[in-house]
């Protein structure tokens, strides 16, 4: 038989103190508010179509496929449905902000730091000797080795050399300034002179150059990092003062939701 044990408000108060979690906690109050403050002065409202879909989708990405488990999991993070509602509004108005204020600002700050947005295909070995370093470089040039076989020598990581030092596709950021600089000015497929890093002797194949595109996945980052950027600057200019012991829910009384019983 299980025992119980019962937990105050003052001791998850407590908790969340001794967790370090106070100034978190309360980047997550500021922005709450900032969000409705803005949108109520730029007269943006969220529709109960809008609410619902994307209640659905919380559901959805939590696998609360039954009326059930939805309660369930409210009330295992103690929450009501109304204050479910309220993080559903938080997420909608917060999208639809991003969307109001800098939409129109995508495709300009593409074209401003597109170079930020191309991708490398690489591979590379790291020595710690320059002259072997050299030396390599001239024999995959020449052909008379291959850049995997280069790999499977002298890389010690097990699944590294496995791959043949293969890296992924790497932004410019990815990498060091002095490696991005050499990598995005080849054209690949091709091996670039050893270049000397603090980490050592950087031998890479450069297989591929990917342009940048203002493909939707790029379009959503840079929208996010706007807005992100902006929310910062706007939770910096308040300063905020911290009453413990209030008690302002921040409800939203006009959101309505409904938990569907089946998706």
């Amino acid at each position: 038989m299980s025992k119980l044990l019962t937990v105050s408000r003052e001791e998850i108060l407590h908790q969340i103190k001794l967790s370090c979690q106070i100034p978190s906690v309360i980047e997550g109050i500021a922005t709450r508010k900032i969000l409705a403050n803005t949108a109520q002065e730029l007269g943006i409202k969220v529709e109960p179509e809008e609410l619902q879909i994307a209640a659905d989708n919380i559901r959805l990405i939590n696998n609360l496929r039954r009326t059930d488990d939805t309660w369930l999991w409210l009330q295992k993070h103690s929450l009501s449905l109304d204050e479910f509602e309220e993080s559903v509004y938080a997420t909608v108005v917060s999208s639809k902000l991003a969307q109001h204020l800098f939409a129109d600002k995508v495709e300009p700050f593409f074209v401003e730091h597109q170079l930020d947005y191309a991708f490398v295909v690489m591979y590379e070995v790291v020595l710690d000797d320059q002259d072997l370093a050299m030396e390599l470089f001239y024999a995959i040039a020449k052909g008379e080795i291959s850049f995997p076989s280069v790999a499977h020598q002298y890389i010690q990581d097990t699944e590294l050399r496995r791959t043949g030092g293969y890296r992924g596709t790497l932004s410019r950021k990815a990498l060091k300034p002095e490696i991005s600089a050499a990598v995005f000015a080849a054209t690949g497929p091709q091996i670039l002179k050893p270049i000397a890093t603090s980490s050592g002797v950087h031998l890479i194949w450069v297989e591929e150059l990917i342009q940048p595109r203002l493909d939707e996945l790029i379009r959503y980052k840079i929208l996010s990092d706007l807005f992100s950027e902006w929310l910062k600057g706007q939770i910096e200019q308040f300063e905020i003062e911290i009453e413990l012991n209030s008690n302002d829910n921040g409800s939203n009384p006009d959101v309505q939701l409904l938990v569907k019983a089946g998706l």
